[in-house]
């Protein structure tokens, strides 16, 4: 089996962030070169990557251009959503939502109102924890 079959759930995940990538395999390595659109897309590829592939630093080689620096990334709100969730899913601490709330009052009125099919701007990951 290749390693771009050993690793076609990273690339399913690239394939669904919107990232603009291509793989080959090299001396023993998958190498995956490409843009994605935020650094938040970028961390779910490499998360996808730490979590099911317990060897990755002998295999991969990943080298990903961020297109956006600012905000960290965007969401598409779905069905179930709420900002404690996703500031738990994202930052680990659903008690970080108020820092999604502030970046979003263009749109947001109520931390609590969020709709389905808002896209919401997310804060980096340094500001969010900070």
């Amino acid at each position: 089996m290749s390693l771009q079959d050993n690793y076609k759930d990273v690339l399913d995940v690239a394939k669904n962030v919107g990232a603009q990538v291509e793989a080959r395999e090299e001396n023993g390595k998958l190498i995956i070169k490409g843009k994605v659109g935020y650094a938040f897309d970028r961390d779910r590829i490499w998360d996808q990557i730490k979590a099911k592939h317990s060897n990755w630093q002998n295999e991969i080689m990943v080298m990903l251009d961020v297109t956006n620096s600012d905000p960290y990334g965007v969401y598409t709100v779905k069905s179930g959503d709420t900002l404690s969730k996703l500031a738990k899913e994202i930052y680990g601490d659903a008690k970080l939502y108020p820092k999604i709330f502030e970046l979003n009052k263009d749109q947001l009125k109520n931390p609590d109102l969020i709709k389905v099919g808002q896209v919401l701007k997310l804060p980096p990951k340094s500001i969010a924890q900070a």
